[in-house]
């Protein structure tokens, strides 16, 4: 193309104007067309925006609080511990957390520690046949202790490496199977949760109003027969989310118990209700089972008659239960209600534009639609110096 093509080009994109020109085309196909293009239009702002989405409604995020409790006992009759019963205050650790609860359900004791030297826990790096193998004051993290640098016997077939440590060293190999507090299946959780939108200044909580004290001292959460009682037996939790509660007992694991609050505040307020759902959070897959489950330690101090200080290790593996709170409300606005009418008038226009591709580049008489569509015009200056109007193309 030549330069004062290019330059012709340039001078008609930026100088030309163009304004609209109605041509009525008295086609029944494209007719069809056009309105076939208007009413897809017409469901899409209807149905979608203003039925699914509520295009009419201003809308807030949910602001909420929780807190639990949970009751139930179990009695365990070990070699160790003999007999004993466990309440709240023993597996519930710690007492109060941030919209979660953890309950321990299996245990590893190591009781009567002290202080001094002992021998370390047998494994590859610890076994030894002479003292040329322990390093004096090497640890790794591990190590139960700080290496003395000697080889003592750990029992009667095997020698390790001595340590400065807590002793007896814990040995954490063996797990209790079945958990040691299988009976967690059958506790029981109250769960509280106060929420409310600040934009519409509306709260509510999840003990219904229509809940009183003696129902909700013989309630329980059935997904079925009583969706709306706020208290939740474990095994039930942990089956909902299609787990199964024993075997999640021995390594412990993370729970989710979800609440929902999609409220529409143009309806009744009774009409807000929460809604449950339970997953397990911590989802293990089955061919990359490393590092599975939750647990952690802490110990309880005391002192012997002689004024030692001992400590009892507790090892403990159990299942946290995180409460996790969302939803939405809308209620009637004129604001977000005229943008959308806006919008969806204003979407109206696409037909015409998708009806003039069709015709204009599809159709077999698309030239001559061009023809009566569009027209060129000289500038009247130009005319009246003695030019001449051009013809259509």
């Amino acid at each position: 193309m030549s330069s004062g093509g290019c330059c012709g080009e340039v001078y008609s994109c930026v100088l030309d104007y163009s304004t609209p020109r109605i041509a009525l085309i008295k086609s029944r196909k494209i007719g069809l067309l056009n309105r076939l293009i208007q009413l897809l239009i017409l469901a899409y702002v209807i149905g979608w925006v203003f039925v699914w989405e509520k295009g009419y409604q201003d809308f807030d995020t949910v602001v909420s609080s929780v807190t639990s409790k949970v009751k139930g006992v179990s009695i365990t009759n070990t070699s160790n511990l003999g007999l004993r019963i466990w309440d709240v205050a023993d597996y519930i650790i710690p007492a109060q957390e941030e919209n979660a609860f953890f309950v321990m359900t299996n245990l590893i004791l190591t009781q009567d520690q002290k202080q001094g030297h002992c021998a370390e826990l047998p494994d590859a790096s610890t076994i030894c046949s002479s003292t040329h193998k322990c390093t004096p004051g090497y640890v790794d993290s591990h190590s139960s202790g700080v290496q003395t640098g000697r080889c003592v016997p750990y029992n009667s077939t095997v020698n390790t490496c001595e340590v400065f440590a807590w002793c007896p060293v814990e040995n954490d190999t063996v797990l209790p199977k079945p958990a040691f507090l299988k009976d967690a299946v059958n506790f029981t959780v109250l769960v509280k949760n106060n929420i409310w939108y600040p934009k519409f200044n509306f709260s509510k909580r999840n003990i219904l109003p229509n809940i009183s004290s003696t129902y909700l001292k013989t309630c329980q959460y059935n997904r079925v027969s009583d969706p709306f009682c706020p208290i939740f037996r474990l095994g039930s939790i942990v089956e909902e989310a299609g787990e199964s509660f024993q075997d999640m007992a021995i390594q412990g694991g993370v729970m989710g118990i979800q609440i929902s609050w999609n409220c529409d505040l143009d309806k009744k307020h009774t009409s807000c209700v929460p809604k449950y759902s339970f997953r397990r959070l911590d989802n293990r897959e089955l061919d990359h089972d490393v590092s599975p489950g939750y647990n952690f330690r802490f110990a309880k101090y005391y002192k012997d008659a002689n004024n030692t200080e001992l400590r009892t290790l507790m090892k403990v593996y159990g299942i946290r239960f995180d409460i996790l709170v969302f939803g939405t409300a809308g209620k009637f606005d004129i604001i977000p209600t005229m943008i959308n009418i806006g919008s969806g008038v204003a979407l109206l226009g696409v037909a015409t534009v998708l009806c003039d591709i069709v015709v204009f580049h599809f159709f077999k008489k698309r030239y001559y639609y061009r023809e009566k569509k569009y027209k060129h015009v000289k500038d009247y200056e130009e005319l009246s110096n003695g030019g001449s109007e051009g013809s259509n193309p």
